[in-house]
């Protein structure tokens, strides 16, 4: 396999994340889920005992791998509340940078600017998604552990990936 670059394993991790979680949370309903990604694999925050963790994510890179690729995509992801951020920042800057204008002008410019872009945010946030922040091309990829870790408020599984 060729060797991959730092951005191309974060986007892999990313997307098999992503997967897991969305399965994960299909089995278990109402239990709060969360990960991080990394170069190494991603860490799984949430109450799920280690045989599941490790079936869901063996089942999650497998489904990626058969072409399942909207699993790479998840609606609570950091991403999105970047791309939300940003834009709603980046319209409000657009109505009331650099205007002589009182406080009473500027909120309700504001307002509806930042609620515009909070709108656009949702498809934008998705696009960013899919083409900067995860790829679903996981062709070579395995699951080569999952590890539960000790201590901490919440439980915690380490999932490595080669």
């Amino acid at each position: 396999m060729a060797r991959r670059s730092i951005a191309q394993m974060l986007r892999q991790h990313h997307a098999i994340e992503h997967a897991t979680v969305t399965l994960l949370s299909q089995r278990l309903p109402g239990v709060a889920l969360m990960a991080r990604s990394d170069l190494q694999g991603f860490t799984l925050f949430g109450d799920a005992d280690t045989p599941l963790v490790e079936e869901v994510a063996r089942e999650a890179l497998g489904r990626l791998q058969a072409g399942e690729h909207g699993l790479a995509i998840h609606p609570n992801c950091g991403t999105n509340l970047v791309t939300s951020g940003m834009l709603s920042g980046m319209a409000v800057m657009a109505v009331t940078g650099g205007r002589k204008r009182s406080w009473s002008d500027r909120i309700p410019a504001s307002l509806l600017a930042a609620t515009l872009a909070l709108i656009f945010a949702i498809p934008a946030g998705r696009w960013v998604q899919q083409n900067v922040t995860t790829s679903p091309h996981v062709r070579g990829l395995r699951i080569r552990g999952v590890t539960p870790l000790k201590g901490g408020p919440v439980a915690r599984h380490r999932i490595t990936i080669s």
